[in-house]
């Protein structure tokens, strides 16, 4: 539900794609993915039909940036572990060869990519670093010759048990820059181990990975990155994207509060009718519609090229704690329904809180937006 219209600023033809690509999500998704949730499988199938939709390269197109954010929200409506996938592989994988690698990566993956031929895997964070791995990268690289010998630990890593390749980032020994190498999965010494008993994503694949003296060619390293500024502004743009994906979460949120409470008997009427059930409803919808507002914004900022990290920190915190904060409204009002993967709610309601997580905690992002508004930082 789009109170505010926002999709009425796309034009005829990227609101005819939109249309289309939320028909799949909504008929050929949404509901088949919660088996794959409850077994925290990867949904293979479902996949190759965004494929098909041509979402496996949608970084690669001429679309706006409204239309993209639009596109990730739909697919966070029907499932947020999906959205997540094609947002990664986008965002950070696929964007990140095509603006970061050589000539050679490019030809070698981008056609593969955007085809979900190949996956790859954005290996950033490690087991004992996450909000400060931008000082905190133990992973080594080092050159020996005409290779580089990497070592390290990665952790929390999206698709990683199953990617063609890692894109992982490391230090090099010699130099104490931070780099980024492409390590293909199949290289001696490396191995990824899948994590197991997550309560949200359980569709995304995120993996333990590991690199004990793996060499790969020196041709391997991305020429893009020459500090670890490179991965800043790919978890700018990044964050953009999780903004959507909590405007997303909402949309789901409202659906299927809406249609549960108007089916659903109590007291001889239906839910819809007790004001209990109306006024947690006009919360969601206007954190939805209040979030909205914000990332359409947030899309011009993105084609005018103005877009700055305080504006990506702000949204990503910000959609996702009215995400939670709807979430929560919406198992709620499910009563006992709302605690099982059959009525969705549930499913929605564990995912969100990954979102409040993931692409720096909401703690992080808030203490950005605080150290722009003060100029002063609370970082240690």
């Amino acid at each position: 539900m789009d109170l505010l219209n926002v999709a009425g600023e796309l034009s005829g033809t990227e609101r005819q794609r939109l249309l289309g690509i939320r028909q799949v999500a909504q008929h050929q998704v949404r509901k088949q993915s919660v088996g794959y949730w409850d077994r925290e499988e990867f949904p293979t199938e479902l996949i190759g039909k965004l494929a098909e939709l041509g979402l496996g390269g949608l970084q690669l197109g001429d679309s706006s940036h409204l239309l993209r954010g639009l596109i990730h929200a739909e697919l966070a409506r029907a499932d947020i572990s999906i959205s997540s996938v094609v947002g990664i592989h986008n965002e950070l994988v696929l964007g990140m060869i095509r603006d970061l690698g050589s000539e050679e990566q490019r030809a070698q993956w981008l056609g593969k990519l955007a085809g979900f031929e190949a996956y790859g895997a954005f290996a950033l964070t490690e087991p004992e670093h996450g909000s400060d791995i931008a000082g905190g990268i133990r992973s080594t690289a080092q050159r020996d010759g005409d290779q580089y010998v990497l070592n390290g630990a990665k952790r929390w890593i999206g698709m990683g048990t199953f990617s063609d390749f890692a894109l992982v980032w490391a230090k090099d020994e010699e130099t104490s820059q931070v780099g980024a190498y492409l390590v293909e999965a199949d290289r001696p010494g490396y191995s990824a181990s899948k994590i197991e008993h997550k309560i949200g994503l359980r569709s995304m694949q995120n993996a333990d990975i590991r690199l004990e003296n793996v060499r790969i060619p020196v041709a391997n390293k991305l020429p893009g990155v020459t500090s670890f500024a490179a991965a800043n502004q790919l978890l700018m743009q990044s964050r953009a994207w999780v903004g959507w994906q909590a405007v997303g979460a909402m949309m789901a949120t409202l659906d299927i509060c809406s249609e549960y409470v108007a089916q659903r008997q109590q007291f001889g009427q239906p839910l819809a009718a007790f004001q209990l059930i109306q006024q947690p409803l006009a919360e969601i919808a206007g954190n939805l519609s209040a979030c909205l507002s914000m990332m359409g914004d947030i899309a011009r900022k993105q084609e005018r090229a103005e877009l700055h990290m305080v504006d990506a920190a702000m949204a990503k915190s910000t959609a996702t704690r009215l995400a939670r904060d709807s979430a929560a409204l919406g198992r709620a009002m499910l009563g006992g329904n709302g605690i099982v993967s059959d009525f969705e709610m549930a499913k929605v309601f564990c995912d969100v809180e990954i979102l409040h997580t993931y692409e720096g905690t909401y703690e992080i992002n808030s203490l950005i937006v605080g150290r722009a508004l003060t100029g002063v930082s609370a970082f240690v």
